[in-house]
């Protein structure tokens, strides 16, 4: 791929799709939408409002961070957590959960639209978001989980035909921070997808604690494509003398190139007993943790 035709293209199509209108860009702190944000404001300066909002199913601390990595670009932060936590009641099926985050998604930018008077929304999907959405493996919240009818004059996917390497050569070539441009994915549905069955306040907090604590000890250290803690059902245990029915947290941590496929990462023994011993003592509903060994396909990276 030739980056920099790429970026003069990509900075040219968003000027002929959008025009003289508005535009919000969904932006998450992922480098997919950081990339698109970046090239829309190229084609549209103050025309480009980005928009990040509060699912409540975020990472630790991951509002703070986006208000002050992106303060150049004054986003408009919308803490919607109440609106996904309803839309989210009762939903235990993986790919309904996706079509509730999608639609609650759109709806919240259409809000926010409407206010602003933008016509247009851009949004970072890319390749492997539609081979999934469209092969029937899963539906992306940005692609199949996409409500069928939204009010706005058009939705604007500037990188939709790239991998993941692909989406960061140009964030390099963008002169995106590191910590942007290389930044590990995380899923547009949040921590919905590291629940399984219903989502609630309650297991997204434990959730966010313990991705929080596999990051720590993985990302920096180890480099993984990706990793994270599921937070699967019930299980019995003991702490102290006592017999307790705590939360079984999955830590899965994988190695690839696309997420097309992937395989799991041969941690050493002593980080593993280091991530269960710091989940189930920081974190006192955990009653057990597991290992995910599993390569994709069979499985997907996510849990749902």
């Amino acid at each position: 791929m030739d980056v920099d035709s790429f970026i003069k293209d990509a900075v040219a199509d968003i000027k002929v799709s959008v025009r003289d209108g508005k535009a919000i860009i969904a932006l998450s702190g992922g480098v997919d939408s950081s990339v698109c944000a970046i090239l829309a404001y190229r084609a549209l300066g103050e025309r480009l409002i980005p928009v990040y909002v509060d699912t409540g199913l975020m990472r630790k601390g991951e509002t703070d961070r986006i208000r002050e990595v992106f303060k150049f670009m004054d986003p408009k932060i919308v803490d919607a957590s109440g609106q996904f936590f309803a839309a989210l009641k009762g939903v235990t099926d993986p790919e309904k959960k996706r079509k509730a985050v999608g639609e609650t998604f759109i709806r919240v930018f259409e809000q926010v639209a409407q206010d602003i008077k933008a016509d247009y929304l851009l949004q970072g999907t890319i390749y492997p978001d539609r081979i999934e959405s469209e092969g029937g493996i899963k539906s992306h919240h940005n692609v199949g989980g996409m409500p069928s009818h939204i009010a706005f004059k058009g939705v604007v996917e500037p990188i939709a035909d790239l991998y993941k390497d692909e989406v960061r050569e140009v964030a390099r070539a963008l002169k995106l921070p590191e910590e942007i441009s290389e930044r590990m994915p995380f899923p547009g549905p949040g921590l919905s997808v590291r629940v399984i069955g219903e989502v609630t306040p309650e297991k997204i907090a434990v959730a966010r604690e313990a991705n929080a604590i596999v990051e720590e000890e993985l990302v920096h250290q180890y480099h993984p494509w990706q990793c994270l803690a599921a937070l699967l059902e019930k299980g019995t245990g003991v702490k102290g003398d006592n017999r307790c029915h705590g939360w079984i947290i999955a830590v899965r941590a994988v190695e690839s190139r696309d997420a097309m496929t992937a395989n799991h990462m041969e941690l050493p023994w002593k980080t593993l007993n280091r991530i269960s011993s710091r989940i189930t003592s920081e974190i006192p509903s955990v009653a057990r943790v597991v290992y995910d060994i599993t390569p994709k396909p069979p499985a997907t990276i996510e849990f749902e």
